[in-house]
């Protein structure tokens, strides 16, 4: 937890290390989302264009139900285009990293994903392709920018500890610093946006607090999720070992075939070992590891063996994996199992996959802080694995 200005005023921070005790971060009549975000240290509104946005919001204050409405609103009128753009944009990704093999031997696959992504999320949800407007391919740097910004006092960033503990844990990066190039952003978001920025209006959100909440939404939520998670993807695959990668490779090729050679959900709902492999992905390296949640009143929170006093105001903080690889409920829980989630006793330990912020079986809703884009990352993660296996037989790779 970050020290000096930044210290919360009550700095006590209760960790819940099982399975057991972790839900109780999702439990509205337990405990407070409001400004916990980030933890103990909340960024300057100044990132965001002045507002306190959607993921910072408690579902007791009134603009979370219509920011969230918003955002499900956003998904649901573009959601004809996902597979079709998703398809196009990684077929760009995959042929530059072909030609990067092709002739250096070797492709760094996180830049050409951060563009690849950047691209589709524009391309699918905004009808924009970036290259053809002012913010050209320069999306994904100024997002990364903006990004350490607001979390620069909660990370390690390799220098010496002196160095980070008297700069950034110290003092606020400047805003001045980045907005010109968060102009940049805001204006590609608001120029691409008419129709949801229309819908903001009608549910009496300001068009210009509707564009930072979409920007942020996509910037740091899913791009942030894509950047973070599809190397992840790739990386346990690949470890995998061959066996696994044909394995998807005939499931994934056969489904598209018996539905007419085009990628569909329907098809992809006939891939029980590909739909696992994700879930299984989300379970050992999900891509928000942490959460936090203030008690609202006296608690008592139970782990598996024993019962803890907890004070209100208290901040509750959960690194996930101490709950996903919690041993009581999952065999082999620091290793990476395919076929985990197949067939009906996989299934049944879904409710303990928590990545969006909620349980797998679960879904979003305007009361609750689950992610509004549950099913849309889920998607987009299947349709990562599917593109992939219907190009490649398997691969090999270096983690760095």
């Amino acid at each position: 937890m970050p020290p000096g200005p930044f210290l919360a005023p009550n700095p006590n921070v209760v960790v819940l290390l099982d399975a057991k005790s972790f839900p109780v971060l999702f439990d509205n009549s337990k405990v407070e989302k409001k400004d916990v975000f980030t933890g103990t240290f909340m960024p300057s509104t100044e990132l965001t264009g002045g507002y306190r946005v959607l993921s910072y919001l408690d579902p007791s204050e009134p603009k979370h139900a219509l920011l969230k409405q918003l955002m499900f609103f956003l998904l649901k009128s573009r959601r004809a285009h996902v597979i079709s753009e998703f398809h196009a944009s990684y077929k760009e990704l995959f042929h530059a990293l072909e030609a990067n093999l092709a002739e250096a031997g070797k492709a760094s696959f996180g830049d050409a994903n951060d563009q690849a992504a950047f691209n589709f999320l524009s391309r699918s949800l905004f009808n924009s392709n970036p290259a053809d407007t002012k913010l050209g391919l320069d999306g994904p740097k100024i997002v990364q920018k903006w990004v350490l910004f607001q979390i620069g006092p909660i990370l390690r960033l390799g220098l010496p500890q002196f160095l980070e503990e008297s700069t950034i844990r110290t003092f606020r990066l400047p805003f001045s610093l980045i907005k010109k190039d968060y102009q940049r952003l805001y204006d590609f978001f608001y120029e691409s946006s008419g129709l949801v920025l229309d819908e903001a209006e009608r549910l009496g959100i300001t068009r210009d607090e509707a564009c930072h909440n979409l920007l942020f939404a996509t910037c740091f939520n899913s791009f942030g999720g894509m950047k973070l998670f599809f190397p992840n993807v790739l990386k346990w695959i690949g470890r995998a070992g061959v066996k696994l990668h044909a394995r998807l490779a005939e499931e994934i090729r056969s489904a598209v075939r018996s539905g007419g050679g085009e990628i569909s959900m329907a098809a992809m709902e006939k891939m029980p070992l590909m739909k696992s492999v994700v879930y299984e992905a989300f379970r050992i390296d999900p891509p928000v590891a942490l959460q936090f949640g203030r008690a609202k009143r006296d608690l008592i929170i139970e782990s598996h063996d024993h019962a803890f006093q907890v004070k209100e105001g208290e901040m509750l903080f959960g690194y996930q994996p101490f709950a996903t690889k919690d041993p009581r409920i999952f065999e082999r829980a620091e290793e990476f199992v395919g076929d985990r989630f197949v067939g009906e006793e996989g299934e049944k330990l879904l409710k303990h996959v928590l990545w969006s912020n909620g349980p797998e079986t679960e879904s979003p809703t305007l009361g609750n802080k689950q992610c509004a884009g549950k099913d849309f990352v889920t998607l987009v993660s299947r349709l990562f694995v599917v593109e992939f296996f219907l190009r490649y037989d398997s691969f090999e790779i270096q983690v760095g």
